[in-house]
């Protein structure tokens, strides 16, 4: 399956996992406290609603499946049905889910369940961007640990919608040993850093590991030991593809540091595996929909 169209396939069972549905709950929890006292206050208990939540721009989809769960987790006598799939580009002014239920609980419904449509959708149109900025190079672009307490899975998944690639979920998943990890085995330890490597490499056999450095001599270094990966972190163009012929044959290479639009294509030339951006979500601008009432 290419790149451009992974952001289409949906991950069965998303919006309805423990995770999903524990960050639905606690976002209500949070904005209804005692009850809704606007809607409580001049909407009918007997009224009902149709609406239409309508895209105002450009943008690649993610979070429809969740903002619909938001709704049933407030009323399951609403309808909420959607107009496409999330991982879908959409244009300005697209309908792309239709409401039909009690007006209340609607109304009590709509700003959380647009806040999740809304910033997931932005982390999808921003790496999507990133995405076509590199595509026919074969170069992944993954996001990072740098996401909001809490809502890690969700903020994921929205990169997957936008064509990008997951790095390691927590510091369970895989071995990465950044700068600190290095300045703390060279205060301590004799050995060398491949030697730092095989030590990870024994305690954990069955995780990858990745050790990120900051100059050609330390990727030398790391490289033989071979792990699975290198970071190359905030180098030049030259000194990436340099690492890439140290790595050749050994260790699959990821480049990181203060990548942008304007500079990710050429960092892709330069032959690495991966780009992670940590911009992927902790600087995506939110998304702009709305929830428009028909009658």
């Amino acid at each position: 399956m290419s790149r451009d169209n992974a952001g289409k396939q949906a991950v069965a069972g998303f919006a309805g996992s423990a995770a999903v549905q524990d960050a639905i709950r606690r976002a209500l929890e949070e904005d209804i406290g005692s009850g809704d006292a606007s809607s409580l206050a001049v909407v009918g208990p007997d009224d009902r609603c149709r609406g239409r939540i309508v895209s105002r721009g450009g943008f690649a989809v993610a979070g429809l499946d969740v903002a619909a769960q938001v709704f049933l987790r407030v009323d399951a006598g609403i309808t909420a049905s959607c107009l496409c799939a999330d991982g879908d580009i959409v244009k300005r002014d697209q309908p792309v889910m239709e409401i039909d239920g009690p007006a209340r609980s609607v109304l009590t419904a709509e700003r959380t369940a647009l806040n999740f449509l809304q910033r997931m959708s932005g982390i999808a149109t921003t790496t999507r961007l990133y995405v076509e900025h590199v595509k026919d190079t074969g170069v992944a672009i993954l996001d990072t640990r740098k996401t909001t307490p809490t809502l890690r899975m969700i903020e994921k998944y929205a990169v997957r919608c936008g064509g990008g690639e997951n790095h390691r979920m927590g510091l369970f998943d895989r071995i990465l040993l950044k700068d600190n990890h290095l300045a703390h085995w060279r205060k301590h330890h004799t050995g060398d850093l491949a030697d730092m490597v095989r030590g990870a490499r024994s305690a954990y056999p069955d995780l990858a590991i990745e050790v990120e450095v900051e100059t050609v001599e330390d990727c030398a270094r790391v490289a033989a030991a071979a792990p699975e990966w290198i970071l190359l972190d905030n180098m030049s163009v030259d000194q990436l593809k340099d690492c890439v012929t140290v790595c050749a044959g050994r260790s699959r290479t990821e480049a990181s540091g203060g990548i942008t639009f304007e500079t990710v294509a050429a960092v892709a030339a330069t032959g690495v595996d991966a780009i992670s951006i940590g911009a992927l979500t902790h600087a995506s601008a939110w998304a702009d929909f709305s929830l428009e009432f028909s009658d």
